[in-house]
């Protein structure tokens, strides 16, 4: 004789997406703001040529009258602590910098990070009202209500405001000192935000 018997019912409970982080190159990563011939501690010094480097100085140098002249490679600190501690935090990293994939070709290497995704910037870029960060509405357009935080050292209250007012989900928006660049001080206060966001 058959048994009727109900069916087993499970819910499946889908795990929400890790906050972003969103990283830029310059300020937070590179110190270009410290005095020039003192490197910060714990920084290398690298001599990047990238092609988007390369090009505007070659416009540049044209404007100049000096089509002929060498282009000199940029000077870029950077600190290789950083890349394990950025991957160790509770974020999918995401570039937010105008080096856009040439921090995959050229940072994430020295730091010891995989590809990242970026964030593609328009061209030319948007002048918002109320002394917004021009990336700040394209920021808010890419995470598409996603929680993120944000590491640049451009970030004012006008951003903070516009984000509040733009942008439904959780956001922090973390402004670095260009002198300084990332600080022990930041990556813990990165954690600590990210654990509010696991309860």
């Amino acid at each position: 004789m058959a048994v009727d018997s109900e069916p087993q019912i499970t819910a499946r409970v889908e795990a929400l997406p890790r906050p972003a982080l969103l990283v830029d190159v310059d300020g937070p990563l590179n110190p270009y703001a410290a005095k020039p011939h003192q490197r910060p501690a714990g920084y290398t010094t690298h001599r990047l040529l990238t092609p988007r480097w390369e090009a505007a100085e070659r416009r540049r140098l044209a404007e100049w009258g000096l089509p002929n002249k060498r282009v000199k490679p940029l000077r870029v600190w950077l600190n290789p602590d950083h890349g394990p501690a950025l991957a160790a935090l509770a974020f999918d990293l995401v570039w937010a910098t105008t080096w856009e994939h040439e921090a995959n070709d050229f940072v994430a290497p020295v730091l010891g990070l995989p590809v990242l995704p970026f964030i593609v910037w328009p061209d030319p870029r948007p002048d918002p009202e109320g002394g917004v960060f021009w990336k700040t509405p394209q920021i808010v357009a890419w995470a598409r209500g996603r929680a993120f935080a944000w590491v640049d050292d451009e970030i004012t209250d006008a951003d903070r405001a516009w984000v509040g007012e733009h942008h439904a989900a959780p956001a922090l928006l973390h402004r670095i000192d260009p002198q300084v660049g990332l600080s022990a001080a930041d990556f813990a206060l990165l954690a600590r935000w990210a654990q509010t966001l696991e309860g």
